[in-house]
């Protein structure tokens, strides 16, 4: 493979786990072959230690020049503290679509054969971050006040994307989630917006809407009734780690983060500081992320076969970490899926 050939790929190992599950995906993504040539940077709470900013203006760069990057977990200080990395780079990069599928890859759980993919808004609803507080005698935060926001465009871009997404899926079926019924305006606008846009798809995409509560009750006793589910930021921040609860966790679930000119594929869970430098962490949401990464760029082939891998380690190998109930490191794991790739 020529120099030509490769794909220029921004890394950005993260926060606690993050080095470990991402050295991890990179050694899998050697064994493949993968044609990615790596820009490696800091993010996060390593990009405060390293830079004094938890998104350095190489790593904002090294993206832009890329169009591509694979990110470890980033922390985000609870409550005071910089605002969250995750967010801020989907809205420096207009990432306004996010993907995280979610499919059975343990036989034997509360639910079997689920395949499910939440196509969600990621750049307007209540994440916007307009803010504020009303002092009130001796109290400055006496009152907060936050405000969301839905525009028509964004509703329709993301309306197409996933429709686009779910006639190149061969998928069946695309259920609208809202909350119109209280939030006349705000998700009446997505509701309204995305149903006009469904009407192109007619005869092809089944498309049906579900009040977001309702939804969720739904996802947990049946399923298999549901095929892509699309919302707008904040439901689809919720009802994604639903949906990863009903496959075994976080830990399970990759996501993917894309726009126009740029896409950040990642491990969705946190950085879990409990259990960093132990070499337990589980990689598997990293390294589906990374599956999900060679499929954008084309390199289908190998998109599926990493994933039969993973596959075939967890279900035939029985080589698990111990969140899913083995006792494999996360070296085990890694060498394991090696293995079948390389065998």
């Amino acid at each position: 493979m020529t120099r030509a050939a490769k794909h220029p790929a921004t890394l950005i190992p993260g926060d606690g786990i993050g080095p470990e599950i991402v050295e991890a995906t990179v050694e899998v993504l050697e064994a493949l072959q993968a044609p990615l040539e790596w820009e490696t940077r800091a993010a996060g709470m390593a990009g405060v230690e390293r830079h004094g900013d938890p998104l350095p203006a190489e790593t904002l760069d090294s993206i832009r020049r890329t169009k591509l990057a694979l990110k470890g977990p980033l922390t985000t200080p609870v409550g005071g503290g910089y605002r969250s990395s995750n967010v801020a780079l989907r809205q420096t990069f207009d990432l306004y679509a996010n993907v995280r599928p979610a499919r059975t890859l343990l036989p034997g759980g509360r639910y079997e054969d689920i395949d499910l993919v939440l196509v969600r808004e990621n750049t307007e609803g209540y994440y916007v971050g307009f803010e504020h507080y009303v002092p009130i005698g001796g109290d400055p935060h006496a009152v907060a006040i936050g405000a969301g926001v839905n525009t028509r465009a964004g509703c329709r871009r993301i309306a197409e994307f996933a429709f686009d997404y779910a006639v190149r899926h061969k998928r069946r079926k695309l259920t609208i989630v809202h909350k119109a019924n209280i939030l006349k305006a705000l998700t009446g606008i997505f509701l309204e917006t995305v149903r006009e846009v469904g009407r192109q798809y007619e005869g092809r995409i089944e498309i049906e809407d579900r009040i977001v509560d309702a939804c969720a009750m739904q996802l947990v006793l049946n399923p298999a009734q549901f095929d892509i589910l699309l919302t707008t930021n904040m439901f689809g921040d919720i009802l994604s780690d639903l949906i990863a609860g009903l496959v075994g966790g976080l830990g399970m679930t990759p996501g993917a983060n894309i726009g126009r000119d740029a896409a950040i594929f990642e491990a969705v869970h946190g950085s879990a500081p409990d259990i960093a430098g132990q070499g337990v962490a589980n990689p598997v949401a990293l390294m589906l992320a990374a599956a999900m990464m060679l499929d954008h760029v084309d390199e289908h082939d190998r998109a599926r076969r990493l994933r039969d891998a993973i596959d075939g380690v967890l279900r035939q190998d029985h080589v698990r970490t111990r969140d899913l109930g083995g006792q494999a490191s996360t070296r085990d794991f890694t060498r394991a899926v090696v293995r079948r790739l390389r065998g």
